[in-house]
């Protein structure tokens, strides 16, 4: 069952959907709850669909369920103080790209491709009550030991999936990183030219 939080809700500076206003990175997540394999799907579905150059689909995805050995090997070569939190998750993720083809073209798009794919995945899971944080803290070289990631994939990032747990559960520091207020750099800054 899903741990309530204060209302994370970005103030935007113009409106924007509230599935992307509301959407945010917990460290928290329910540590005894199964995933529900529907809204799990449902978020593998919504990267299947994203949009990609010529349709290429350059993205693959491990998908590891907690108690499984995958999730233990997907924990274990996570970096720093990711390994306080991420093995909680109901499911770990690792993103992969797909930088070469079959017959070894190269695919520059592909990690563009793979953040649009990752994107939708978070949008579907966040609209389905699920929540999701993406590492890039992550030993990469041991994420290519897990059978079938061929050399032409490269791992990217690491995606805690799951729903949400309570804050208290966390270290102190973490808990202090959970409940800080949400900020973004102006749009202003974003934006270098615009005519």
């Amino acid at each position: 069952m899903s741990t309530p939080l204060l209302d994370r809700t970005a103030e935007t500076s113009v409106p924007v959907l509230d599935v992307l206003a509301q959407r945010w990175s917990p460290r928290a997540f329910d540590a005894k709850t199964p995933i529900d394999e529907n809204k799990l799907a449902a978020a593998l579905e919504a990267a299947r669909w994203s949009p990609s150059a010529s349709n290429t689909q350059p993205w693959r995805f491990l998908v590891a369920r907690r108690g499984t050995d995958l999730h233990t090997q997907i924990d274990e070569a996570l970096m720093g103080f990711n390994r306080e939190w991420a093995g909680t998750a109901q499911v770990l993720i690792v993103a992969l790209s797909e930088d070469v083809d079959a017959e070894g073209n190269p695919r520059p798009w592909a990690q563009y491709d793979l953040g649009q794919a990752v994107a939708h995945l978070s949008v579907q899971a966040h609209a389905d009550g699920l929540y999701v944080h993406q590492m890039g803290g992550v030993v990469r070289d041991q994420l290519r030991t897990i059978p079938g990631v061929e050399d032409r994939f490269t791992p990217t990032s690491v995606i805690a999936l799951g729903e949400l747990g309570d804050p208290s559960d966390l270290s102190e520091k973490l808990q202090q990183r959970e409940l800080a207020p949400r900020t973004r750099r102006p749009l202003s800054e974003t934006i270098i030219a615009i005519a």
